[in-house]
């Protein structure tokens, strides 16, 4: 039975650029609920109350959800997933949004992940998991025979979206698989796909799945899709040059044959099933799954979500999205940028103030708190690689990239970067599916 309070109160699990997004979505729902977080971050702390307990501490998040007694706990990172800490809080007796530790396990093995796709006949990328250095040759010779296109080579374990390689050249992807197995990891290696990427949120209460808005993010570092692979640099959403019917036709042929299969093997998956997949030349393909909401794109989504947050959140912990209406979207479009520290991804400079926010919000934009922390003297600073992202709405994706751009601009961080090019190739419709 549905929680009918006239006002809920939500525990969000986490400190980066996503919970902040999800509570400040959770902030707009009317009546808005009573939030906190753990442990949050500055942005964070300014709609919710914060908790200091870690995102590994997963007694302590028990702990402070007995004493919270919340209507709903939301899970945002991987790592606490993978390890459990979805299992602990309901054994506890709390409503959780997010899967079990063995639900998740199809994002903590890239591997396993291929296992159920094969199973429930999910279309995905050829692929070889490699254990050991002498199988890399075999290896990449059977997924790239001819070599005329890059390989891929995906680190089978978390890997915080940057452990992954996609290059043309050889030794590069034989150097990035002989260092995850000498750290003690499996490779996949994988056929390249062509086609642009989409990312698309499905939320599921372990038998029915209701998607939200695709999205597209940015992993490269740098303009033209150049340099390192990140955890995004931004990400867009709606995607104007998508089939209307894409989000139906990944729930039919991925996302729902994915949960009945888990389901099929006493496994339900309740939480997001995060599908980024690939539009190629020989149709729908999968690249990979995530067990939780995305970052960058999970601001974007959120800010186009006209529906109510919480009641769906809800409704797919309690194990009933019959009992929510589907999702509605605002007519508009959102661009996020992520302002990174200097650096980044190879290194991240933190400690350095940081101004401009104030600026940017003045500008119309919003500012999302990724990687931030006050020090000892209540200074806003640097905490991490990817410190902001500066979101743009508009009536368009030119209207939206233009206030986010602008919002990035303003913001001050010595050595900082940002992407100048989110969202141009669609926005000048040079993007085709």
């Amino acid at each position: 039975m549905l929680v009918t309070l006239a006002r809920v109160k939500i525990l969000v699990i986490g400190s980066g650029g996503r919970e902040h997004a999800i509570i400040r979505r959770l902030a707009a729902d009317r009546p808005a609920p009573e939030l906190h977080a753990a442990p949050g971050n500055p942005g964070i702390a300014q709609l919710a109350t914060c908790h200091d307990v870690a995102v590994a501490d997963l007694a302590g998040q028990v702990l402070l959800a007995d004493e919270l007694r919340p209507d709903l706990v939301v899970i945002g990172p991987e790592a606490p997933l993978v390890a459990g800490a979805a299992d602990r809080l309901r054994e506890a007796g709390h409503t959780v949004f997010g899967p079990s530790a063995e639900a998740a396990h199809l994002e903590g093995s890239k591997s396993w992940a291929k296992e159920i796709m094969a199973a429930a006949g999910v279309p995905t990328a050829a692929s070889v998991t490699v254990t050991a250095p002498e199988q890399l040759g075999a290896g990449l010779d059977r997924v790239n025979p001819l070599g005329d296109v890059p390989f891929v080579v995906k680190a089978d374990g978390l890997a915080a979206g940057k452990g992954v390689v996609v290059t043309p050249a050889r030794d590069v992807a034989v150097a990035h698989a002989e260092a995850v197995l000498a750290s003690g990891g499996q490779v996949v290696l994988e056929e390249y796909l062509d086609g642009p990427e989409v990312s698309l949120f499905c939320v599921s209460d372990g038998t029915r799945v209701l998607p939200l808005a695709p999205a597209q993010d940015f992993k490269r570092a740098l303009d033209g899709d150049e340099g390192p692979n990140t955890g995004g640099m931004g990400a867009y959403s709606p995607l104007p040059w998508a089939p209307e019917s894409l989000a139906r036709e990944v729930v039919t042929a991925v996302a729902q044959p994915t949960i009945d299969e888990l389901a099929a093997r006493g496994i339900p998956f309740s939480g997001i099933l995060y599908c980024g997949l690939a539009l190629t030349s020989r149709g729908l393909r999968v690249v990979e799954f995530n067990a939780r909401f995305g970052d960058p794109e999970t601001q974007v989504v959120l800010e186009r979500l006209a529906s109510p947050f919480a009641p769906l959140l809800l409704a797919a912990a309690q194990g009933d999205l019959s009992a929510v209406d589907v999702p509605e979207w605002v007519e508009g479009a959102a661009v996020t940028v992520v302002v990174a520290s200097a650096g980044y991804p190879v290194s991240a400079q933190i400690g350095d103030p940081i101004t401009g926010i104030e600026e940017a919000e003045r500008l119309g934009a919003h500012v999302i708190h990724a990687g931030t922390a006050l020090d000892a003297d209540g200074v806003l600073v640097s905490a991490g690689g990817r410190v902001l992202t500066v979101v743009g709405a508009g009536a368009d994706l030119t209207a939206a990239r233009e206030l986010a751009l602008a919002g990035a601009r303003a913001i001050e961080l010595e050595g900082s970067h940002h992407r100048g090019d989110i969202a141009l190739a669609a926005a000048e419709g040079s993007v085709s599916a």
